[in-house]
């Protein structure tokens, strides 16, 4: 119900949880007797907002604020419950209201805006070395191994010893789940405590500060020593996720805490899946609060892909992650009676007497899908059983055949996601291969009387790398199209972390299985590697805002696999559009933002109630008229509207490379339908921190074919650096046939 629009600590947003500091103030009676009751964030005007910013005070001035606002008896009842109160993340509280009590406080004078609750998706579905991270060189000798740094994990943790030298703080919230569920937390399937019941957390944090532990593995896979990105760090824990999910409302305190305990890095692994506003997006809110406290947050683009504008926390003050594969894979080969042989992954390595069994597709015994209790144990006893993508887990599929008394299974991945294959700590034999393979498996099957197969499992295998994993969320940003998101990928797929204890690696209740370390993938597993890399950054650059962290990773980071090559799309095929000393950087402030929103169409009303927590005046009529493209980033993001265009988009850069003297000159790749020229062509500084600005003409000429979204970019270099900024056209689909055909 949003308004439209007219010193280093580092927190790891994966596995929210915070708790008593943001405590319920409870009002009235079981809101339970109102099944139109829900959870609601009331976004208050700063001026009727608390003067001091502790949760104590806010709590003790909305519970009388929400009750005198809500005074006309035909409103009143039933009488509200306060849930939260923000200090903050936000200037407001969460409360159960009715849809009646929820619109009367929006058309409130006081009120900026009113969001219903939603529930948000955790975003899973070797790694430091192969980011070039090593104690003796680069960020982590520079930055002492960031052993001043905290990492406040927002998600599950694993918190079977509380606080250490190395985790420092656990909390957690649970008012808005619980008040979706409509019932308290089940404590024989939950932990109604920081101690994470479900793993992800435990990852996400292990990934980002985990120290260093030798011979990690699971089942042997992928052994070595596992370490975080920073494991110097330490971690402070957030809990806001729960068995059967997160809320936004828990999100929103969860990052309320945080800022208040002063962290320097948030990591957020999880999402809102429905596109929203920035208003209307808790996280975005919050973020936006969090950056005006010089905190760095970083989140997960989501595992929605390949399809187009599905990446999620899309606003250009958070840094985007989205996911990649590394050097390694867990190689199986199908082989058929045929000879035929297809490459696929999976982390089993239990026993096999590596014969040939009979093969049957279990849309021909009862399941397509290889549901469990569906298949026909006539039809699949002692057989390899060829299953469909969907409906179950694919762990859940193993299980299936295994009780039907099947010998093994092979899983076909989605056919959008190509090449790509999940690997799964399958409980009997069983591999998942590319969809391509498994309809080639289909075929072979269809035209032979007897079909027959085997599996051959070839644990950890090396490779060139990296390529951009097929279920990675994909841009544009449908809030800000301008806004090129994700910023970077970082390793997403198949990473091993430590894991609780109280979880089986399927995460399946059959599985009796329990490791200390799994393998998982997702966006949320590549996010805290980011996260780990912005603490190291802030330990060794104390003095630098955000923005200028986040220009750093995105110019810095490599485009070209270990084998030379442009690093390319899983799922296509197709290319995909040294951190310490950038050189340069693009530094974008506050007041930048601000300019962003008036140009989204936000009205002066909407960015001080929502945004501006402090008070602070903004005035959209008296700014420069910029565009939303003109944000002062590192990528450069511009839609076409007609053939024949020129788009300007003006960018400013800040010297913070070792020479005071520099001259920067400018070269680049146009993407295909443009011709770029950047004025001046030449940068000339002489002085620390100097700052120089130039413009990016992009023209729209004829240059053959090419898709609706087009990819380039300009590389400043000095000699000693090289700064990239990457470079997305977006054509309109009638424009980008009609350019192919001149």
């Amino acid at each position: 119900m949003a308004k439209p629009p007219a010193t280093t600590t580092l927190v790891l947003c994966c596995h929210l949880a915070v708790a008593a500091a943001a405590a319920a103030t409870w009002i009235g009676h079981d809101d339970q007797q109102d099944d139109d009751v829900s959870t609601y964030i009331v976004h208050v005007m700063p001026a009727h907002a608390p003067r001091l910013a502790t949760h104590r005070i806010a709590r003790d001035h909305y519970a009388p604020f929400l009750r005198e606002l809500l005074l006309p008896p035909h409103v009143a009842r039933p009488p509200p419950r306060l849930l939260y109160s923000y200090a903050h993340a936000a200037t407001g509280f969460a409360a159960r209201l009715t849809a009646r009590q929820a619109a009367h406080l929006e058309a409130h004078p006081c009120v900026a805006a009113v969001v219903r609750d939603e529930a948000y998706e955790l975003h899973t579905t070797l790694s430091s070395s192969f980011l070039r991270l090593s104690p003796s060189s680069g960020l982590q000798a520079e930055s002492n191994s960031a052993t001043d740094a905290v990492i406040a994990v927002i998600n599950k943790f694993d918190a079977s010893i509380y606080c250490n030298n190395k985790l420092v703080g656990a909390k957690m919230f649970y008012e808005g789940y619980e008040r979706a569920s409509g019932k308290p937390i089940n404590e024989t399937e939950d932990s109604k405590s920081p101690l994470d019941t479900t793993g992800h957390g435990t990852h996400s944090a292990a990934i980002a500060a985990g120290s260093p532990v030798s011979d990690a593995n699971l089942f042997g896979l992928a052994n070595g020593v596992a370490k975080g990105t920073a494991p110097g760090a330490r971690i402070a824990v957030y809990k806001v996720c729960w068995k059967m999910g997160c809320f936004g409302s828990d999100v929103v305190a969860g990052m309320d805490e945080a800022i208040a305990d002063g962290v320097d890095v948030i990591s957020l692994s999880l999402a809102v899946n429905r596109k929203r506003t920035f208003a209307q997006d808790p996280t975005a809110i919050s973020g936006f609060n969090a950056v005006r406290k010089g905190i760095v947050v970083v989140a997960s683009a989501g595992s929605g892909g390949p399809k187009e504008s599905t990446v999620t926390n899309t606003a250009p003050w958070l840094l985007t992650v989205g996911a990649s594969s590394m050097n390694r894979q867990f190689q199986t080969i199908v082989v058929l009676g045929d000879g035929q042989t297809f490459s696929g992954t999976s982390l089993y390595l239990g026993d096999t007497d590596g014969s040939m069994k009979s093969l049957v597709f279990g849309g021909f015994a009862g399941s397509a899908a290889c549901e469990i209790g569906k298949l026909d144990a006539t039809k699949v006893a002692g057989k390899i059983v060829l299953c469909e993508a969907g409906q179950v887990l694919d762990a859940e599929k193993g299980v299936a055949v295994a009780q039907a008394g099947g010998f093994g299974v092979i899983v076909s991945s989605r056919s959008s996601y190509g090449e790509y294959a999940k690997a799964t700590a399958h409980l009997n034999p069983g591999t998942t291969v590319p969809n391509a393979a498994a309809l080639e498996i289909l075929r072979y099957m269809a035209r032979t009387p007897y079909p027959v197969g085997k599996i051959l499992f070839f644990g950890t295998v090396l490779s060139s790398s990296p390529r951009i994993a097929s279920f990675s969320a994909r841009g544009p940003s449908l809030a800000a199209p301008e806004i090129l998101k994700p910023d970077l990928v970082a390793p997403g797929v198949s990473i091993l972390a430590a894991w609780s204890g109280l979880v089986s690696p399927t995460e399946l209740d059959v599985d009796t299985r329990r490791v200390k370390f799994n393998i998982l993938s997702g966006t949320s597993a590549a996010c805290p590697h980011v996260s780990g890399v912005a603490a190291l950054r802030k330990m060794a650059r104390p003095s630098w805002i955000p923005a200028m962290i986040m220009s750093a990773l995105t110019t810095t980071a490599y485009v070209q696999d270990s084998s030379g090559n442009a690093i390319a799309d899983m799922a296509t095929g197709k290319p995909a559009g040294p951190g310490l000393d950038p050189g340069l950087v693009y530094d974008a402030g506050v007041d930048d933002y601000l300019d962003v929103l008036c140009a989204l169409g936000y009205s002066d009303e909407d960015i001080v109630g929502i945004f501006l927590r402090d008070g602070t005046i903004t005035n959209c009529s008296t700014r420069a008229s910029t565009t939303v493209a003109d944000l002062n980033r590192a990528s450069i993001s511009v839609a076409v509207k007609a053939y024949g265009d020129d788009i300007t988009v003006r960018r400013t850069v800040r010297n913070v490379g070792g020479s005071v003297d520099a001259v920067y000159t400018v070269g680049g790749v146009p993407p295909p339908g443009t011709q770029l020229r950047i004025r001046p062509s030449k940068l000339v500084f002489d002085a620390e921190h100097q700052t120089r600005t130039y413009d990016v003409v992009i023209r729209t000429v004829s240059s053959g074919s090419f898709d609706e979204y087009t990819h380039g970019s300009i590389v400043w270099s000095d000699g000693a650096h090289k700064v990239r900024s990457p470079i997305a056209v977006t054509w309109p689909p009638s424009q980008s046939a009609a350019v192919a055909a001149i």
